[in-house]
């Protein structure tokens, strides 16, 4: 029987959880009043309400009334949500986590029935749908995974992968937003020391980032093919590229992610 999302309860409606619900309504692939948000702070909630969104301080509520539930609370909070939650759910409903290393194993062995779970890793590009979101479930009815898999795909890109590469996927796709901004926020700077006004200097920088993504994912060429159409003999691109390198670019970038890789490893 194809799975019904008919009514969509994100539970814990921070960034991430609002960028989906509003990547979801911009998209049309749902309606703002079937949506329900859910936070801890009422207050928190009335510019939703204003939205057309559904809004509820109760999560236990929230989810009686879902098929497909999100969860995006802290991942230190997920046990006590789980509790509050976990005599709501039925087998028929599928949870969605997004939450930050917590394994599927570790949420199902808080939940009384045998609903499906599956874990989705995007980033906050999903507000405009252009996320990279990586999802992982080994035992979930196909159909449940494809229809799952659309609403993303349809917010971006989608990635399946096993969920031992989880953690990698975090760093690398949703840590990832903010290294790119560094870079951009970077050549921003020297844009502007070269003399360029900050707006003129963001904006070519922005859409250089932009098209050299586009380079890649159109011409599904390795990024050194591209780089060889730029660069001449004794050229100024050549020259730059080296200094970078001869400062560290490279590494320093490879470093930041593994370091950011070793974080989420520590993390109990």
């Amino acid at each position: 029987m194809p799975f019904d999302m008919e009514r969509i309860a994100i539970i814990g409606a921070g960034n991430l959880g609002v960028a989906i619900a509003r990547g979801m309504v911009s998209k049309g692939i749902k309606e703002a009043r079937d949506i329900t948000l859910t936070r801890r702070n009422p207050a928190t909630l009335e510019e939703f309400s204003v939205e057309g969104y559904a809004v509820n301080t109760n999560n236990a509520e929230a989810v009686r009334s879902a098929n497909l539930v999100i969860l995006c609370v802290q991942p230190k909070q997920l046990p006590g949500v789980l509790e509050e939650i976990s005599g709501s759910l039925h087998e028929d409903h599928v949870l969605v986590s997004v939450i930050t290393g917590v394994s599927r194993e570790e949420i199902k062995n808080h939940l009384s029935a045998n609903c499906s779970v599956i874990r989705a890793m995007p980033n906050t590009a999903i507000a405009i749908a252009e996320s990279m979101t990586c999802i992982s479930s080994n035992d979930v009815n196909p159909q449940v995974l494809e229809q799952v898999g659309r609403i993303f795909k349809s917010l971006g890109d989608v990635q399946i992968i096993d969920e031992n590469m989880m953690k990698a996927a975090t760093v690398l796709g949703a840590s990832g937003i903010a290294f790119f901004m560094r870079y951009l926020r970077a050549a921003t700077q020297g844009g502007i020391q070269m003399g360029f006004h900050p707006e003129e200097a963001q904006k070519i920088a922005v859409q250089t980032a932009k098209g050299a993504a586009g380079l890649i994912i159109e011409n599904a060429n390795h990024p050194e093919v591209e780089i060889d159409k730029v660069t001449t003999p004794q050229g100024c691109t050549i020259a730059g590229l080296n200094e970078m390198e001869h400062q560290g670019f490279s590494s320093s970038l490879i470093k930041g992610l593994m370091t950011s890789y070793e974080k989420i490893n520590s993390i109990k």
